[in-house]
């Protein structure tokens, strides 16, 4: 088992967002956590990678304790991560953007002498053609189109070298063209770098897709999880989703 939480417990207030969570997810695996909008997915998210305290409970992490590791500490463990809202240097290039992360990752910007620009080239250079961005590598973040900023943005967690990937809606503000190009990369990254991810994501057609397993989180709490069969076929999934109007998982 490569992650495990234990009675995770968050609140802010009086609003308790996250509730007794125990995640079990085995190495390699494919999982998507759904639910509705405020059901606890971020928040769940930034507890497994330290961006917020835990109230209670604990998070292991190839079988040590994380709970209270900050998250650059986290990161050099192995985990990576993708945000919701785009995290990316709108005014570095693609290629700059990347190799920033590579040089935290590696601890290399305390070579002062070293020319910036020959630093971590190879690797840098080796990660954008996995996610597809080699050839915009001199293009500016902010003049990529939306999905390639999404591109970059998953290329620069993968300078971490993670063997566990967290991404928060990935496909959001997606064409269905660029969701499908980014669920086979997706797919092609996990099978090339032997990785364990974990996905937030709202597009039922990727969830069901490319999921192995799916957990369902509801105000907070985890409600069902099975394969995604299941999950489809589920009542109370249903009618969370679907409500009392008829209506397919796809339309979503």
């Amino acid at each position: 088992m490569i992650l495990e939480t234990q009675k995770l417990v968050k609140s802010f207030g009086g609003l308790t967002a996250v509730y007794d969570v125990n995640l079990h997810i085995q190495e390699g695996e494919l999982v998507s956590i759904i639910g509705p909008n405020g059901a606890g997915k971020t928040t769940l998210f930034n507890l497994l990678t330290g961006h917020i305290s835990v109230d209670s409970g604990r998070v292991i992490f190839k079988g040590k304790d994380i709970t209270k590791l900050p998250p650059h500490a986290i990161s050099r463990m192995g985990i990576g991560r993708s945000f919701q809202r785009l995290n990316i240097f709108p005014r570095l290039s693609a290629f700059e953007n990347v190799q920033v992360a590579v040089f935290s990752a590696q601890r290399k910007s305390r070579n002062v002498f070293a020319r910036a620009s020959k630093l971590a080239r190879q690797e840098t250079e080796a990660i954008l053609k996995s996610v597809g961005l080699l050839d915009k590598k001199n293009i500016k973040g902010a003049l990529l189109a939306h999905g390639d900023q999404k591109r970059l943005e998953m290329g620069i967690a993968l300078a971490v070298e993670p063997s566990l990937l967290l991404l928060d809606e990935p496909t959001q503000g997606m064409s269905p063209r660029e969701s499908g190009e980014l669920t086979q990369l997706i797919q092609k990254l996990v099978g090339e770098r032997g990785l364990t991810l974990i996905f937030v994501e709202h597009d039922m057609n990727v969830v069901f897709g490319i999921s192995d397993s799916i957990k369902v989180l509801h105000q907070g709490k985890i409600i069902f999880e099975g394969k995604p069969d299941e999950v489809k076929k589920n009542e109370e999934v249903q009618r969370i989703y679907l409500g009392d109007e008829k209506g397919t998982w796809s339309s979503l």
